[in-house]
């Protein structure tokens, strides 16, 4: 199974890509699409679009998992985080490819062994469950790790169903 994972953000949204069979995973590919700030924010969405919808074009996922956001202090970067957010769920529509969400924490429980771990232990935890892997910076680890998870709670006898996840079928 080829899983997708995508750590949605405006100015930077990470994505990998991994490959599990069984309980062995394998790194494929990651990186960060990227916006211009300097761009209104319609061309910033379209640019997101165009970079996330080559990388499901090239790497042909299975299926695909994102990370839940959850409403902070700042309304308007909230705001603008769900439009990227948006984007990120269109991509793997437009490619007929299941979603699956996940909430930081279990995320960061499933990778790490604990739901409230910093930065550095998920970079850290990634790297040993993906031996050899060259990450392009803190948003493709995120996006590493969510593919991690998912692939873990897609094999597992509950698929669908755990808690702190939830399952979207997207059809283009």
């Amino acid at each position: 199974m080829r899983v997708l994972g995508i750590d949605p953000g405006l100015r930077n949204l990470g994505w990998g890509v991994i490959e599990a069979e069984g309980s062995r995973m394998s790194h494929i590919a990651n990186g960060v699409c990227q916006s211009d700030s300097s761009e209104d924010l319609a061309k910033r969405l379209l640019s997101l679009h165009e970079q996330l919808s080559d990388v499901f074009a090239r790497f042909q996922p299975d299926t695909a998992a994102i990370e839940q956001t959850f409403v902070n202090k700042d309304a308007v970067g909230t705001l603008k985080l769900g439009q990227a957010r948006g984007v990120a769920l269109l991509v793997p529509a437009q490619f007929g490819v299941s979603v699956g969400e996940y909430a930081p924490n279990k995320v960061k429980k499933t990778v790490v062994g604990v739901g409230h771990a910093a930065k550095q232990q998920v970079d850290h935890m990634v790297k040993m469950q993906l031996p050899g892997v060259a990450i392009n910076g803190p948003d493709a680890a995120d996006a590493l790790a969510i593919a991690i998870c998912h692939a873990h709670y897609a094999r597992g006898p509950g698929f669908g169903a755990g808690a702190g996840m939830r399952i979207k079928e997207v059809r283009a």
